[in-house]
């Protein structure tokens, strides 16, 4: 049967490619080039515009489980991501362009899938449809969907982090270290003393900042801009982006009182991501502000920080659990429109929407994944979260089902590891009832 997938990001990528290989002609509709957002800069499929990261490889983590489900669910998306990896310590973090030239060319490539350039305003009629347009969804179309879901549209800031160029770092100053030694010291570590922190932030402070357009439209807690996280008080950048904990300073054996971390953006290893710096100021005051960081005083920017406007709607009244519009049949949203947050969470939303579709197609009833997996229980937070209070989310373990009493011996466990030790464990536990349940699915559904 021919589909329609709109949007090649990431999850409209995996969508397209999960369809195409279960014996479906897709037509994959994608605006760019002839249309940019204010984010992008290529029109290659799953560019990647905020950072170029798909967060920690830790198997106990809510990525790590996620990412041994979409393992065994073939994802295109980790696939390519594995073949395109940089250094980042303990998380899976690509070579962005890389990434997206590999994903492009899989798509591409396959006989069944037939790329358009087009900006699309409304599904077509009697075609299988799946919007996965993004945050950054052209306004003729976020505005057909909110009419045909009979939902109001709802908004969030989010920002984009600079990029440095590696061999403006002044390397006597930034350490190479991995937080706590755990993995290859892979990041570039900007020490600050006290002194230089406080006048860090008194900068950041009276900095000038991008003019916001909707007053009203609120940030996305997960992704603060640096000097909004400031704003809260001058210590709240050292207990998050700015943590230096785990990160001892070769000069002194000690902690710093704060630090920046930079991750490494390409294979080439000549960009180096700001990590956590997302950041509305203004470009020259950025340069300024910056470059008053210790081993950065005469950074050179290729990208400098930005904001803009995302879109979701709002999935309790819109969504069931697989990502099919409600009130409207033939019709399923992915991606961060759908509203979850993340690279990797947007790529597992297309994977299951394109399961959710070839089950329709076969005439087969509707299977959600199961809560215990964590794509199923994400999914699942989208159908059944309370509507007055949604807001977009990444994968987190809170959001599986609770572990069966007796699972766990968390006196016993407390007193051989400590609270880590039961995080892992508990973390453990839920990888393990995730995958038996993932299993268990398969061989039932046959997707």
């Amino acid at each position: 049967m021919d589909m329609d997938v709109i949007g090649a990001g990431l999850a409209g990528a995996e969508a397209a490619w999960q369809l195409a290989v279960r014996g479906h002609r897709v037509r994959l509709r994608e605006m760019r080039p002839a249309r940019m957002t204010p984010a992008h800069q290529t029109d290659r499929a799953a560019e990647m515009v905020c950072s170029n990261s798909f967060k920690s490889d830790d198997p106990c983590s809510a990525t790590g489980i996620l990412k041994a489900e979409l393992k065994g669910l073939d994802s295109l998306i980790l696939r390519c991501a594995e073949a395109t990896r940089v250094p980042a310590g303990n998380s899976l973090a690509v070579d962005r362009a890389a990434f997206a030239d590999r994903v492009t060319a899989e798509l591409r490539g396959h006989p069944d899938i037939h790329w358009v350039e087009d900006l699309v305003t409304r599904a077509e009629p009697g075609v299988p449809t799946l919007v996965a347009t993004g945050p950054l969804t052209a306004e003729p179309l976020a505005d057909w969907l909110a009419e045909v879901c009979g939902s109001e549209r709802l908004f969030f800031y989010d920002a984009i982090a600079p990029i440095v160029e590696r061999e403006s770092i002044d390397t006597g100053v930034a350490f190479m270290a991995a937080r706590y030694g755990k993995g290859d010291p892979d990041f570039f570590n900007c020490p600050l003393g006290r002194d230089e922190y406080e006048a860090f932030v008194t900068a950041l402070l009276a900095a000038p900042r991008a003019e916001l357009h909707d007053f009203d439209t609120p940030y996305f807690e997960a992704c603060l801009p640096i000097e909004v996280m400031a704003d809260r008080g001058r210590e709240t950048l050292r207990h998050g982006p700015m943590k230096p904990v785990g990160l001892d300073d070769p000069r002194t054996g000690r902690y710093p009182y704060a630090v920046v971390q930079l991750r490494q953006d390409n294979l080439a290893g000549d960009l180096f991501n700001m990590v956590g710096f997302q950041t509305r100021l203004a470009w020259g005051a950025q340069r300024e502000v910056f470059r008053l960081i210790p081993g950065l005083e005469r950074a050179e920017f290729v990208r400098l920080g930005s904001i803009h406007r995302n879109t979701y709607v709002k999935a309790p009244q819109v969504l069931d659990a697989t990502l099919a519009v409600r009130r409207v049949p033939g019709l399923w949203i992915g991606g961060q429109l759908s509203g979850v947050e993340g690279y990797l969470e947007s790529a597992a939303s297309g994977l299951a929407a394109a399961l959710s579709m070839h089950r329709a197609a076969a005439g087969s009833a509707p299977a959600p994944l199961p809560r215990e997996t964590m794509l199923g229980a994400l999914l699942h937070y989208l159908a059944h979260a309370s509507a007055k209070d949604f807001c977009p989310t990444n994968a987190m373990l809170g959001l599986l089902p609770p572990l069966a009493d007796g699972l766990l011996d968390h006196r016993a466990l407390k007193r051989a590891g400590g609270v880590r030790g039961l995080k892992a464990a508990k973390g453990g536990a839920h990888r393990e009832r995730a995958l038996a349940a993932l299993a268990a699915f398969l061989g039932e559904v046959r997707p």
